[in-house]
C-alpha cells in the first residue's frame, strides 16, 4: 500500500471516530444533555469515513 493511500485510510479512520464520538455527544449518550447540531454533524463524518475507506479500498483492488 503505498503512502498516500495509507494516509487517506488513515483520514477515513479518523473521520469516522471522530464522527461516531460526535454523534454519541448529540445523543446524549456522552457529556451532558443533548445536542441537536452534534447529533445531526456526526453522521455526515462518520458516513464520509465509510466512503473514503471503501473508495481507497476499491481502487487497491483495481489496480492489482
Amino acid at each position: 500500500m503505498t503512502r498516500g493511500r495509507l494516509l487517506a485510510l488513515a483520514l477515513a479512520v479518523l473521520l469516522f471516530a471522530l464522527g461516531a464520538v460526535w454523534t454519541a455527544y448529540g445523543q446524549g449518550w456522552l457529556g451532558e444533555g443533548e445536542n441537536e447540531s452534534w447529533a445531526v454533524i456526526g453522521p455526515i463524518f462518520a458516513g464520509l469515513g465509510v466512503a473514503l475507506a471503501i473508495v481507497v479500498v476499491q481502487n487497491r483492488n483495481q489496480h492489482r
